[in-house]
């Protein structure tokens, strides 16, 4: 390998680098999530698994990190640990760590289940018939709340 190779590829590498830093100044981003943006962008494959291994011994890239922040944004926009935890698998992260991110967000799904429940239906003072509450049902979970959450409210 010539020396203009071998410079060219420490700047392609740099210039991947500040792409991927770009994105993650914007937000967190799962160690899969930025390898696919990076590689939508046309990056080349070489830079991008070097750069965010380098970028997440670093400490700038972590899918803990990211994991705890996207579930707690999830959760405070009243979704259920189930769809939490499919759009974390969906991002690349393992179940270890989602099981985690979920566990450390300290929510009870049974009353953020009634919160939503309450906001979305809360001002319909009929009792649902058997086919609306089948509807509402259905609605709460694929919000991603399990049936013990749901169960009483319906």
């Amino acid at each position: 390998m010539s020396s203009s190779d071998c410079s060219t590829t420490e700047k392609g590498l740099a210039e991947a680098r500040e792409a991927a830093l770009r994105l993650l100044a914007r937000r967190e981003h799962s160690a899969v999530e930025l390898k696919t943006k990076l590689l939508n962008k046309g990056w080349p494959e070489v830079h991008i698994d070097q750069v965010i291994p380098a970028l997440a011994e670093a400490g700038l890239q972590s899918d803990r990190r990211f994991a705890e922040a996207f579930a707690r944004q999830r959760a405070g926009r009243f979704y259920g640990p189930r769809k939490i935890q499919a759009e974390l698998a969906q991002r690349g992260i393992d179940s270890a760590l989602m099981h985690e991110a979920i566990e450390s967000l300290e929510v009870d799904f049974a009353e953020l289940a009634a919160d939503f429940y309450r906001r979305r239906y809360g001002r319909d003072k009929r009792e649902p018939d058997f086919r609306e509450r089948a509807k509402r049902s259905q609605a709460m979970y694929r919000r991603g709340f399990e049936s013990e959450h749901v169960h009483g409210l319906i």
